[in-house]
């Protein structure tokens, strides 16, 4: 973890092997469900492009110091358009993450990790967390848009971007960026568990198009997105 936190203050973003996130989330005995569990993701009908390429359920939690993670109540999912130009600006409701995803081993695991490792890089502790399970198909004559709106910040302190699987796909490389636009580095989520992790102040991220290998058969790629952001000192 100290390593990982200094990466992080250090560069403003950090990836990480899939090896290395499970050893940092400890026991996970229920990831084949919640792996399983992005084949029930609902349409994604908010698309200001028109793509019918994404799939997702969404959630949010609390956390207050000295008191255990919790979920809050169904609420739409809200960016304004200075950091989402393409779906930004409006609140979007998303079907909810069934509750034995929610509350599993699997989650529970990564969104301690997560809270662990933001408060060593902050003071903060009251954080507002919503988590993301995104799928992105791609089919032969329709790449999916991992992010459609380009790259870009998400609005809050810090970021997630962890692997869940990909199947009969090509590219899908993650960029990072500085504020200014130059080119911080990039990677490719391949395994499950390849992780992302990103100071939302500092930089700024993306992920180019995914086309099937195999135009014949579908593909797709599936992530959890996890975002923290203070909701008080």
């Amino acid at each position: 973890m100290k390593q990982l936190d200094a990466m992080i203050a250090v560069e403003g973003f950090a990836f990480v092997h899939g090896a290395e996130m499970r050893a940092l989330f400890g026991p996970m005995a229920d990831w084949q469900a919640f792996a399983a569990s992005w084949n029930d993701l609902g349409l994604d009908t908010y698309m200001a492009d028109g793509g019918r390429y994404r799939k997702r359920r969404h959630a949010a939690f609390g956390a207050r110091a000295g008191e255990p993670i919790h979920r809050k109540p169904n609420q739409p999912h809200y960016q304004s358009r200075d950091y989402n130009p393409l779906n930004g600006g409006i609140a979007r409701w998303f079907d909810p993450v069934l509750p034995e995803v929610a509350n599993g081993e699997s989650m529970t695991a990564i969104l301690a990790a997560c809270r662990a490792l933001f408060e060593s890089l902050a003071s903060t502790r009251v954080w507002h967390i919503e988590v993301h399970q995104f799928r992105i198909e791609a089919r032969s004559g329709a790449a999916g848009q991992p992010t459609p709106e380009g790259m870009h910040r998400d609005g809050v302190d810090y970021v997630l971007v962890l692997l869940v699987g990909r199947r009969n796909i090509q590219s899908g490389v993650t960029s990072i960026h500085d504020a200014e636009g130059r080119d911080l580095g990039s990677f490719t989520l391949a395994e499950p568990c390849d992780a992302a992790w990103v100071d939302d102040h500092r930089v700024m991220h993306g992920v180019t198009p995914v086309e099937p290998i195999d135009p014949a058969q579908p593909g797709f790629r599936d992530v959890l997105v996890v975002t923290f952001r203070a909701d008080g000192p």
